[in-house]
């Protein structure tokens, strides 16, 4: 049986295909695409404007005046008459012995609030150990109390200078001062200043402190002195 003979199989080779030309698009047809993107991005910059612009403070807004109304309208401290005398937020200077004072301060001439600053003395600098001297000394003449007693919050201002908040420690230091000052019995003026002892937050965070405005508040309502609350800060 003889054997078939092998078939040679031809393969043709097609002819490279030319890509497909398309026709260009007319000026008319560009000019109307671009004017239909533009107009769905106006439509969205209008739709973005309205929802994050408009409608989303106007949210948040109602939920704090819901949730939060006196920290969302700037925590202001009124006094019986309904006179609004300050911020809890913001620090004021107090002076004379009939008040509490608060921390020092290097925001502009002492409680400047369009000059909220600290000091920007470094921990060694020779100008801050001598402030922080002669504050100690100051305030332990003007207490009558040894000036190891001074606590470290009434040496030292605060980074923004407007700290609104003392220690209870530098509070109680100046009961007999102010007791004094106000004809007060120092027993009296220790228990308001208990009264006004603030808690951590949540019980852990930060410290103990007392708000100076609404302390000095209390003192003044109690037994009023020459000076008003409001004439009295910086």
């Amino acid at each position: 049986m003889n054997p078939m003979p092998a078939t040679q199989t031809v393969t043709e080779r097609s002819e490279p295909q030319q890509p497909a030309t398309t026709a260009r698009p007319s000026a008319a047809t560009l000019v109307s695409i671009g004017g239909r993107q533009a107009l769905v991005a106006l439509r969205f910059l209008v739709a973005m404007t309205v929802i994050l612009g408009i409608l989303y403070p106007l949210v948040v807004f109602g939920i704090g005046q819901l949730v939060a109304n006196n920290a969302a309208n700037s925590s202001l401290v009124t006094d019986n008459t309904g006179t609004v005398v300050g911020s809890e937020l913001i620090g004021q200077q107090f002076t004379g012995p009939q008040w509490f004072a608060g921390r020092p301060s290097a925001a502009g001439t002492g409680y400047d609030a369009m000059s909220s600053s600290g000091s920007n003395l470094a921990a060694d600098s020779p100008d801050l150990l001598a402030q922080v001297e002669e504050r100690r000394a100051q305030i332990a003449a003007d207490n009558g109390v040894d000036p190891a007693d001074v606590p470290p919050d009434a040496l030292t201002a605060s980074g923004s200078g407007l700290d609104p908040d003392i220690s209870p420690d530098y509070a109680l230091l100046q009961v007999d001062r102010v007791a004094a000052a106000r004809g007060l019995p120092a027993d009296q003026v220790r228990d308001l200043v208990q009264s006004h002892i603030q808690g951590r937050a949540l019980g852990f965070i930060g410290e103990q402190r007392a708000n100076v405005l609404q302390l000095n508040l209390a003192l003044h309502e109690l037994a009023p002195g020459g000076d008003s609350v409001t004439g009295s800060g910086g």
